[in-house]
């Protein structure tokens, strides 16, 4: 081919929205050293390597990694990965992409809403871990503790990566907040992950239902525009505690609008056959393509 990089915006209505993903074709040779050395290159919140060739089981098989460490699971990876091999190797609008994570295969299917494409991928398998309280998140935030939603608890949501959920009185409070690692580190210590997901009822758009945050750990603090696998997380989550009072849920999310990218994140939650399944959609917008020297 003769490009084998691709840029796209993930969770973007309109390029230069949402969250940057570099997409790379992966030939194979490259081994892990090399691939997290140009994941920190590009400096995205993720860079992806997959392969263009699907394998016996019809997998395309990819790696995820952030500018620091390699991940199981992460949304928008999936969502753009899916798109840009459609786009530029399939060549297939019909056909479901099926990529291969450490978490298992992942199919993504698009369909077409209001007059725009939308990419879904369902969530992997779940599980929720330990609880903190609103005191220890409070300061580790730097907010107050009456900042935090005391209804729902702060909670670890695992799929091979995992994170902490965070439910946030308002939007006043949510933008206010902000990361401290070193207040943070006896959380740490107890094995919660750099990784916290706020989320809140109180939306900068009316037609949305929840705006959220999402700061990580990659040599520093940073803050994620977009975040399928927090979405993903933050379903389950949903469901476990009734938040919505109902075992059927759909939500528009916004994020990113304190970094300048607002982004849309689709998320449909529902129980069937007593079990939990969890849907994150998104549009992804292409932005350039190159080639690697």
């Amino acid at each position: 081919m003769q490009d084998n990089f691709f840029i796209v915006d993930v969770f973007a209505e309109h390029p230069y929205s949402g969250n940057p993903l570099a997409v790379i074709l992966d030939d194979g040779t490259r081994d892990s050293a090399t691939m997290q050395k140009i994941a920190a290159e590009m400096n995205f919140s993720e860079t992806v390597f997959v392969s263009p060739e699907a394998d016996a089981s019809g997998r395309h098989n990819m790696r995820i990694f952030t500018p620091v460490r390699e991940l199981d699971f992460a949304g928008h990876p999936i969502l753009g990965t899916a798109s840009v091999l459609r786009d530029h190797v399939s060549r297939d609008s019909a056909e479901d992409i099926i990529l291969g994570l450490r978490v298992g295969a992942v199919p993504v299917r698009f369909e077409t809403s209001d007059g725009s494409e939308v990419a879904w991928f369902e969530a992997p398998p779940m599980s929720l871990g330990a609880q903190a309280t609103v005191q220890e998140f409070a300061h580790a935030l730097n907010l107050e503790p009456e900042d935090i939603n005391s209804d729902a608890p702060c909670q670890i949501v695992a799929a091979g990566t995992s994170a902490v959920m965070v439910p946030i009185v308002s939007n006043h409070a949510l933008f206010n907040a902000s990361l401290d690692l070193a207040k943070y580190q006896h959380l740490t210590n107890r094995g919660f992950p750099p990784l916290v997901y706020l989320f809140t009822r109180e939306t900068l758009d009316p037609n949305n239902d929840l705006c959220v945050r999402f700061f990580f750990e990659a040599n520093g603090v940073r803050e994620d525009p977009a975040t399928g696998n927090g979405a993903a997380f933050l379903g389950y989550y949903l469901l476990h505690h009734s938040i919505f009072q109902s075992h059927n849920i759909f939500l528009r999310i916004e994020q990113g609008h304190k970094l300048g990218r607002p982004s849309l994140i689709l998320l449909n939650a529902y129980v069937e056959n007593s079990a939990p399944h969890v849907h994150i959609g998104g549009q992804v917008q292409p932005v350039a393509s190159g080639r690697l020297i």
